[in-house]
């Protein structure tokens, strides 16, 4: 790699460090290169408990992402960032906890903005941890947002002028979202032209550019059969059609509305066989993420589009119940360093 890749520690009380530890340990060959923006405290705790009998990982600190690139195979490099006291109970919420994983996300989007990394893939925050955390990081409710305030500041742009979606991809199903962490009810809402439309655009240019061609996209219904003419709501025929027509009248492969419960069926991959569609554009956060993490979280990789940046993410949360038993699964975490290497061309 001609650019080292940062690892965001996520919340210290969760299995973040656990899984960077075991993907570090396990997988040398596909951590090379790699370094982890947190606390050394954490990480050391983390290297001890995954151990299991075994000498734990080196943990050593660098100064600056290029030392990543000298060091040697299982050793984990850590760019220490604040300070903790000492690493959090597992399991518990702690601002301290969320204040650092926010630290750790704004440091590297801000390495990755100004060209010093090739990526960064962030380990899982504690949305609670990040609210009790307080100013400037409570106003986010995730690391899409937060990244995307940091790309827009960084290029003088409003939010509006910044816009970003969230892909969920696994080796079966791609899946991008209309709106992401918001309720229900103002999903709904946000079933706009303007941002069906956008949506389809920002997941045309991106996976252009991942796919090397150009993609076949199909758009889920908001509605149960896609609104049944009308019958069961109008946003179909009002909203996502015309939305889906301007985007073929601007040379885009795209289908539908189809219905919701279907739609994911056809798009998905089966061992040689390609599915119908190269992802489905889903109206709001649950209706697309449930059947990409059915098929499994092992694999599954949270992908941020429309950044001037590559970011990736493991598809799970900080698994507070689980956290501290030597129990998690790096997989989600590994599939996320290979699905990052791919975006920045670093392999």
């Amino acid at each position: 790699m001609q650019k080292p890749m940062a690892i965001t520690l996520g919340d210290a009380a969760g299995i973040g460090p656990e899984i960077i530890a075991k993907a570090f340990q396990n997988a040398p060959d596909s951590t090379r290169g790699c370094f982890v923006v947190g606390d050394l405290a954490t990480l050391r705790r983390a290297t001890r408990l995954v151990s299991a009998g075994r000498i734990p990982l080196a943990v050593a600190r660098i100064e600056t992402p290029a030392e990543a690139l000298d060091l040697p195979p299982r050793c984990l490099p850590v760019l220490q960032l604040g300070s903790l006291t000492e690493p959090p109970a597992f399991g518990r919420l702690s601002a301290a906890a969320g204040t650092l994983a926010a630290q750790a996300v704004v440091w590297a989007a801000q390495a990755a903005l100004r060209g010093d990394i090739a990526a960064l893939v962030t380990a899982p925050l504690h949305k609670e941890a990040l609210a009790l955390a307080g100013e400037p990081h409570s106003g986010f409710p995730g690391h899409t947002e937060m990244l995307q305030a940091q790309a827009a500041a960084h290029a003088g742009k409003s939010l509006a002028e910044m816009p970003v979606r969230m892909m969920l991809a696994n080796d079966e199903l791609r899946v991008v979202l209309v709106s992401i962490h918001i309720a229900l009810r103002a999903a709904i809402e946000a079933v706009t032209f303007t941002n069906v439309l956008q949506t389809l655009l920002i997941t045309h240019q991106s996976l252009n550019a991942i796919l090397g061609r150009t993609p076949r996209i199909a758009v889920a219904g908001l509605n149960p059969h896609a609104g049944e003419g009308g019958l069961f709501g109008r946003e179909e025929l009002d909203v996502i059609a015309p939305a889906i027509a301007q985007a073929r009248a601007q040379g885009l492969h795209v289908s539908g509305p189809f219905a919701p419960d279907t739609v994911f069926m056809r798009a998905r991959a089966k061992g040689d066989r390609s599915g119908d569609f190269d992802a489905v554009v889903a109206m709001y956060h649950d209706q697309g993420l449930i059947p990409v993490k059915y098929l499994g979280l092992e694999q599954g990789v949270n992908v941020t589009l429309g950044l001037p940046l590559v970011r990736t993410s493991p598809d799970h949360g900080t698994a507070f119940d689980i956290a501290g038993s030597g129990q998690a699964d790096a997989a989600s975490l590994l599939a996320a360093i290979r699905m990052a290497r791919q975006l920045s061309n670093g392999s």
